[in-house]
């Protein structure tokens, strides 16, 4: 496979600032005995206007769209089925995945029995789990690659404006007539048509002529404007909860965002490859590039670790949020935390190695059996992940029983979806090979 220096660091700089944008507005307080956390954009009022530089989610689909439109032609060329490569990629994501789910459960289940409080086990445990809504968008993203590159290469530039008008639609029907449910329509077409970018960045027409991505930049530019200006969309683009919102579920709002960044970043391509051409550089960016998933899944569980053992003991000050006090501190505050996820990072990622040596089974997959238990082997995986990532690890104050044997059960189904039962005639096809993700 082909390897793109520059989407490694765009993948690289974006997981950077996706840790110091929640590191910088987590604030621990401790008072009356109970640990808690706020929101710090909710007491900095031009916080929300920083937003629109700290939201680089877009850039990891953007990446994401263009890694999985190479490495698809690559395995098709090999041989390989739809089947066979989608598993590949799905355990990538599963397998960190199910060991945070795993060390998440075990962390909850100690301390409900050193007696922790139901809330505030329960909003912790939710804390931790956030980060996992990424997960079930992407996985989708990945079943649907092949069917959406195909479109893309009938279709081009007509399938993202569709989505993005689509998009638009959803955002109409649950803002303005308040139809239920059908918001979460746009995980799949604003993040889609993030990923369907990726696509023609790849395949030429926003990575060839540069006055197309600077065209797109423009369009998402002037759109972003008239959305926040004329439109009912809040300014801020991390946060959730209000009546109208960008992120839960996105918004065409976050799509215009997107766009302009997207756009802006490819077209700065030319000089981020002079860049990576230093070996120095690449070293470097490259060694990170392995740890992204790690980073992003591990990287608030410091935040708990140091919350625990600094603030009950009172060796944490905590002035008010938006103070100079509260500023001063935040190099503090992001030094201790690093000094936390690096031995975290390592360790995780040692304790990952092992599982991704497992034997992967058959590449093929060909016959009916196998695809079906991998589609719901990811289904369920997917259904899991986000239960998880909307209720947390401790919803009532215990682990979610019912959650994580759907989760496990998924996670075991995509397994052996790549060991089919050949003697009975089930999946019948190429004959078995060693198959190594890449």
């Amino acid at each position: 496979m082909e390897r793109n220096r520059y989407a490694d660091l765009l993948r690289v700089g974006a997981l950077g600032l996706v840790v110091i944008g929640h590191w910088l507005v987590t604030d621990i307080t401790y008072r009356h005995g109970q640990l808690s956390g706020l929101d710090a954009l909710y007491y900095i009022r031009w916080g929300r206007w920083v937003t629109l530089f700290f939201q680089v989610m877009p850039v990891f689909f953007l990446v994401g769209g263009y890694v999985n439109a190479i490495s698809w032609v690559d395995h098709k060329a090999s041989g390989e089925t739809w089947a066979g490569w989608a598993r590949g990629r799905a355990l990538r994501l599963l397998w960190p995945a199910a060991v945070y789910v795993a060390v998440a459960v075990i962390a909850v289940s100690a301390a409900r029995l050193a007696g922790v409080g139901r809330l505030a086990l329960a909003e912790a445990a939710w804390f931790v789990a956030l980060q996992l809504w990424f997960l079930p968008v992407y996985l989708l993203l990945i079943l649907l690659t092949p069917a959406m590159l195909a479109a893309h290469r009938r279709w081009g530039l007509a399938v993202p404006v569709v989505m993005a008008a689509g998009a638009g639609a959803v955002d109409a029907a649950a803002i303005g007539w308040h139809v239920p449910v059908i918001g979460f329509l746009n995980y799949l077409l604003v993040w889609g048509s993030m990923h369907q970018w990726g696509f023609g960045w790849r395949e030429g027409w926003l990575g060839g002529p540069r006055w197309h991505a600077y065209a797109l930049a423009g369009v998402g530019l002037v759109a972003l404007v008239l959305l926040l200006t004329v439109g009912p969309f809040p300014i801020d683009m991390i946060g959730a909860g209000g009546p109208v919102q960008n992120t839960s579920p996105p918004s065409v709002a976050l799509l215009a965002l997107a766009a302009a960044q997207s756009g802006l970043l490819i077209a700065a391509e030319p000089a981020g490859r002079r860049m990576m051409a230093t070996a120095g550089r690449w070293r470097v960016v490259s060694r990170l590039n392995d740890a992204t998933m790690t980073v992003y899944l591990w990287h608030m569980a410091p935040v708990v670790v140091v919350a625990v053992a600094l603030y009950p003991a009172g060796l944490a000050p905590q002035p008010g949020i938006g103070s100079w006090q509260w500023w001063a501190l935040r190099s503090a505050w992001f030094a201790v935390l690093g000094l936390v996820l690096v031995p975290v990072t390592i360790g995780v990622m040692r304790l990952e190695r092992p599982l991704a040596r497992l034997p992967a089974g058959n590449a093929a997959m060909a016959g009916w059996w196998p695809q079906a238990l991998l589609l719901a082997g990811i289904g369920g995986s997917m259904v899991g992940l986000a239960r998880l990532a909307i209720a947390g690890f401790a919803p009532s104050g215990a682990p979610p029983v019912l959650v994580l044997v759907i989760f496990a059960a998924g996670l075991a189904c995509t397994i052996a979806a790549g060991f089919p039962p050949q003697r009975h005639g089930w999946g019948a096809g190429a004959a078995p090979r060693e198959f190594v993700p890449s």
